[in-house]
C-alpha cells in the first residue's frame, strides 16, 4: 500500500485512548464486469409474486474508498452496481401487478431495474501484507424501477397491457471484509459482504476471489481481481413491492491503489 504519513492525523493518533490507529492513508479505485445469471420472482404488495425467466446479463460495478489514520471515524466505501436484467414469462395464472390484471396464458415481458449504491462506513481491525479485516455497516439505496407489458398480439390478447412503477428505498446491512496475502507471490485471497435478515426481508451480497498485486510501487499499486459475487434480494413491501431476486456469476475487475 501507499503510505503518506499525515503529521496532524499522527498527533491526534497519540493523544486518543483507542488504537484504530492505522497512519496510512489510502484511495482504492475499482471497476468490475460481472457475468451474472438472475432468477426469482417479484409482485405488489399484498399479492402474489410471479417467476420470470430472465437473461444471462453482464454488469458492471465500479467502486472508491478512502481510508485514513483518523481514530474513532470510520472509513467510507461507495459501490456502483448496475443491475438492470430482462425477462418473460407465460402466466399459468392470472397476474396482479400495481392495480393492472394480466390474464391466465398472457406472455408478460420484464425490464426489471434494481441498480443500486451502497454506503459504507468501517474500521479497519486488521491491516498488514498478511492479514486484513475490516467490519462496519452499510446501506444499499435501491433507484430503480419495474416495467411489464403483456406482449401477446391478436384475438388471444388480453389488453396489450403494461405497467412502470419506480422503486426506491434503503436497505441498512452489516459489512465485513478479510483478505490473506501469500507471501512472496502478489497473490492474495478474499472475501467481502454484507448482510440484513428481518421478518420476511434478507438481503446478501458477498464476493470471494482471488488478487494479483501486478504494480506495486511508491506512486501506485494496480491488482486484478476475479471471483465469484452472489447477491439475494429478497424484500418485504419497501416502497410497495415484494421481491425475491437472485443473481450470482463469476467477476473479474482492476483496482487501483494510490
Amino acid at each position: 500500500m501507499k503510505k503518506y504519513v499525515l503529521a496532524a492525523a499522527v498527533s491526534l493518533a497519540s493523544m486518543a485512548p483507542v488504537a484504530q490507529a492505522d497512519t496510512l492513508l489510502g484511495l482504492y479505485v475499482g471497476a468490475e464486469g460481472w457475468q451474472a445469471e438472475p432468477e426469482g420472482s417479484f409482485g405488489s404488495k399484498g399479492n402474489a409474486q410471479q417467476d420470470f425467466a430472465f437473461e444471462d446479463e453482464t454488469l458492471t460495478s465500479y467502486y472508491v474508498a478512502l481510508e485514513h489514520p483518523v481514530p474513532l471515524i470510520p472509513n467510507v466505501k461507495l459501490r456502483y452496481t448496475e443491475m438492470d436484467v430482462t425477462g418473460d414469462t407465460t402466466l399459468v395464472d392470472g397476474f396482479e401487478f400495481q392495480d393492472v390484471n394480466f390474464g391466465a396464458g398472457t406472455n408478460l415481458y420484464t425490464e426489471t431495474d434494481l441498480t443500486h449504491i451502497d454506503y459504507v462506513l468501517y474500521y479497519e481491525i486488521f491491516d498488514n501484507d498478511t492479514l486484513s479485516i475490516d467490519l462496519g455497516l452499510s446501506a444499499k439505496q435501491f433507484d430503480g424501477d419495474f416495467y411489464i407489458i403483456d406482449t401477446m398480439s391478436g384475438e388471444n390478447a388480453s389488453t396489450g397491457a403494461m405497467v412502470r412503477t419506480d422503486f426506491s428505498g434503503f436497505v441498512p446491512l452489516a459489512y465485513g471484509r478479510a483478505q490473506i496475502g501469500l507471501p512472496f507471490t502478489g497473490l492474495s485471497v478474499f472475501a467481502e459482504g454484507s448482510m440484513f435478515a428481518l421478518d420476511d426481508s434478507s438481503v446478501h451480497d458477498y464476493q470471494v476471489g482471488v488478487e494479483w498485486e501486478v504494480i506495486d510501487n511508491l506512486a501506485v499499486d494496480v491488482a486484478i481481481r476475479g471471483g465469484y459475487r452472489s447477491m439475494l434480494i429478497e424484500l418485504d413491501d419497501i416502497d410497495d413491492i415484494n421481491t425475491d431476486i437472485d443473481v450470482s456469476g463469476p467477476f473479474a475487475g482492476l483496482q487501483v491503489h494510490f
